[in-house]
């Protein structure tokens, strides 16, 4: 009896050690099946995998040759912000977006007209005469500057308040619009993106053409070398 007894006050005083055990084998398990760092590596590699895939559709789309019909080609571009009826085109106002633009036109060998040059020759009532829709406008201009493409850039949005998470939101819409000479469509291309940051369009519109500039250039330079040129 008494070696039954003294077995059984081992057995309790051992009992709160195998139970800390357990707990140390338990966290141990859970912490092979959950890992931060592995998210993380599973998250980077998607993201890597995301921008090859667009890498690779880029170059696609961009392979077409027509690379010396576009060359030192002038373009004019104009962007312009949609509020309801009224329309916002002072030029000053979208350099950052124009720059971010400008940019990839050039790696295709095209000339952008500066925001300098346009100053210089387009007034601001034909540049609002453009975006609503006097075309003729911006085509004469184009033609004082010697431009033979046209690339339009509107920007229309929508703020309120999330009705989930009740924080301010910005809805931002990006149409671009390559145009000849001529007046003629020779593609049309668009990117959305939404915000919490508040209501500051701008600064979201920017964030998504940022996002989006080259494959939107590139989808651009693709239809007009698949022929709509010829129209």
């Amino acid at each position: 009896m008494e070696s039954r007894a003294s077995l059984i006050r081992s057995l309790i005083s051992a009992l709160p050690a195998f139970l800390m055990c357990l707990g140390v084998a338990c966290d141990s398990a859970a912490a092979d099946q959950f890992s931060f760092s592995a998210r993380d590596a599973q998250d980077q590699a998607k993201a890597d995998e995301d921008a090859a895939n667009q890498s690779q559709a880029i170059q696609a789309l961009v392979s077409v040759p027509c690379r010396q019909r576009v060359k030192n080609q002038k373009i004019l571009l104009l962007i312009g912000e949609h509020n309801g009826d009224q329309w916002a085109t002072a030029q000053d106002r979208y350099a950052p977006l124009f720059h971010v633009l400008q940019s990839r036109l050039m790696a295709l060998g095209l000339k952008p007209v500066t925001q300098d040059e346009i100053k210089a020759s387009i007034k601001q009532a034909e540049i609002d005469a453009y975006f609503k829709n006097d075309a003729d406008a911006a085509f004469a201009a184009s033609k004082r500057l010697g431009a033979r493409y046209v690339l339009r850039g509107s920007i229309s949005s929508q703020t309120g308040v999330n009705a989930v998470v009740q924080v301010n939101e910005v809805a931002v819409n990006i149409d671009l619009t390559l145009s000849g000479a001529g007046g003629h469509v020779l593609s049309d291309v668009s990117a959305h993106s939404e915000s919490y940051s508040g209501s500051d369009t701008l600064h979201t519109a920017l964030a998504l053409v940022r996002e989006q500039a080259d494959p939107l250039v590139a989808q651009l330079y693709n239809d007009y070398c698949r022929g709509a040129a010829g129209h």
